[in-house]
């Protein structure tokens, strides 16, 4: 069986968002997907170990942000390959509080949607969680970002907790470019495609992952 034919399958790319007793978090999704128009239901489907799925669980609210196609590699790294159990993600991120008090991402994105959850229903390593719409606004008429053109165009990385996770064997680089490879995300540095052309030993030593924003310490070179 080809798994990446599931890669074929039309997405969107969001924050899904709840908040705990004053504590905020957020992380990326794809598998959020609207079911019924009256009444207004949708689902999303998200990862046991996350501290998200943990406070929606508790609270049974949270909100959709839906992001631009501009939005940074750094931004999507932040939400998407950092656990809100060793940073706080919203310190320097303009959010505002929504209508049922979770927080509502101001920056990147297109507008947002704000769900009560009704029902849950469980999906082996995730949950699936079905939110009736409670609130919902447009911010702008930007593109919103696919998931088609974060892998295709942005080479952004999919976290090991994504339901569309698929492992994949390390590439093996034979040209003479030294590639390095991203132990948090699995992005791979490759000299030979860069834009300029640098050698990894001559990034400056506060560079960092353009996804995840990883240190340069973090990156493997590859064989």
């Amino acid at each position: 069986m080809n798994q990446k034919t599931l890669h074929k399958i039309t997405y969107g790319l969001y924050i899904i968002s709840a908040e705990k007793n004053g504590k905020l978090n957020g992380q990326i999704a794809n598998t959020a997907v609207q079911v019924t128009a009256d009444p207004p239901i949708m689902t999303v489907c998200l990862n046991k170990q996350n501290l998200t799925h943990e406070l929606i669980d508790s609270t049974g609210r949270f909100t959709i942000s839906i992001l631009s196609q501009n939005t940074p590699l750094e931004f999507i790294g932040l939400f998407g390959f950092k656990s809100g159990r060793d940073i706080e993600k919203f310190t320097d991120v303009k959010y505002k509080m929504s209508s049922n008090d979770t927080p509502i991402v101001l920056e990147n994105t297109v507008g947002y949607i704000v769900l009560d959850v009704e029902d849950k229903m469980d999906a082996y390593t995730h949950t699936i969680f079905k939110g009736r719409v409670v609130d919902a606004e447009i911010f702008n008429a930007d593109e919103v970002l696919t998931y088609a053109h974060y892998h295709d165009v942005k080479n952004g990385k999919s976290p090991k907790t994504a339901p569309v996770y698929i492992e994949e064997d390390e590439p093996n680089f034979k040209s003479q470019s030294e590639a390095y490879q991203c132990s948090v995300c699995g992005y791979i540095y490759d000299p030979a495609k860069e834009d300029p052309s640098i050698p990894f030993d001559e990034l400056p030593e506060d560079w960092v992952c353009p996804v995840c924003t990883a240190k340069k310490s973090a990156f493997k070179k590859m064989v």
